[in-house]
């Protein structure tokens, strides 16, 4: 009877409400004496409400998106109380960020749901991020640049000598990639590129981890076991296989979600730049995200 009475079990949930979609995870933290503290996925129920479309596009979240959001947040709320989850923290990031209605949404939908959402910004999303157990992965003496690749942004932070020696948000997503004009495309991904070379040239043998949705797809269809990284051969073999593919294709053949099917073009994109720029040959895809992050830090008392 000992080992149970050291053994404390809790449930907490984390709402991310991104540009491409909106996910709900419920995590069982469970604190046994002398062991590490573990978090079990216990549901995670993802809705495909793209709000970057109307954010980058219109500059403001339609009526239509907004009646969406709010019936995601009731089946939510419920889902939680089933659950039993004790505490829990909505986080939204670029779409709600930009939307100039993004501040009157938030009110709308504490009065009619109860759930108080926060807007985060590029840099506490990031550090929400790298709370999760990144530490597991990163080797002390090697070098890394983290991507996560949303909707709406993208955060890259180097890590080297298990330190974070710098980090930046771009307004590099993959919803904004696809509803944004060529010229404008060409001009961000210089920029980042920029950055990248600029922090990464003295850095040597760095790796890439990389998260976000569509990373995790294309670690899943490739087969490899977790913890194994992909090649950037295989990546971009994998890319021009995409591309090659009509948007139809990729849904009846691939299997993919219709609002994957597009996104993870841009996505893919973005993490091959990033390996070329960095000089790096592979990528590893600890399955970790905001959603994690914002779990972690409940724990952690960080939110």
């Amino acid at each position: 009877m000992n080992n149970l009475s050291a053994l404390e079990i809790k449930k907490y949930g984390a709402i991310d409400i991104g540009s491409n979609a909106i996910r709900l995870l419920v995590s069982n933290i469970v604190i046994s004496e002398g062991k590490e503290t573990q978090f079990k996925k216990s549901s995670l129920v993802r809705v495909p409400i793209r709000l970057g479309a109307d954010a980058f596009v219109k500059g403001y979240i339609s009526d239509e998106n907004i009646k969406r959001m709010i019936n995601a947040m009731k089946a939510f709320q419920l889902l939680m109380d089933v659950h039993n989850v004790e505490r829990y923290k909505a986080c939204a990031t670029s779409a709600m960020r930009e939307a100039k209605n993004g501040n009157d949404v938030v009110t709308e939908i504490l009065e009619k749901t109860g759930i108080q959402i926060d807007i985060i910004g590029g840099k506490e999303e990031a550090a929400i991020i790298s709370s999760t157990d990144l530490n597991q992965l990163i080797e002390g003496d090697k070098s890394y640049l983290y991507v996560d690749v949303g909707g709406g942004s993208t955060e890259f932070t180097i890590f080297s000598g298990g330190k974070i020696i710098n980090s930046k948000s771009f307004k590099m997503g993959t919803v904004r990639l696809l509803n944004n004009k060529k010229a404008v495309n060409k001009e961000i991904f210089a920029n980042v590129e920029k950055w990248i070379v600029k922090n990464t040239k003295n850095l040597k043998k760095i790796a890439l981890i990389g998260s976000g949705g569509n990373i995790n797809k294309l670690f899943k269809m490739s087969g490899r076991t977790e913890g194994k990284p992909i090649s950037y051969i295989y990546l971009n073999a994998q890319y021009q296989f995409l591309k090659q593919m009509s948007y139809q294709e990729r849904i009846s053949e691939l299997s993919l979600n219709p609002d994957r099917a597009d996104v993870i073009i841009p996505a893919t994109k973005i993490y091959l730049s990033a390996m070329k720029w960095s000089g790096s040959r592979k990528i590893y895809v600890p399955k970790i995200g905001l959603a994690d992050g914002i779990i972690k830090s409940l724990h952690l008392n960080k939110l």
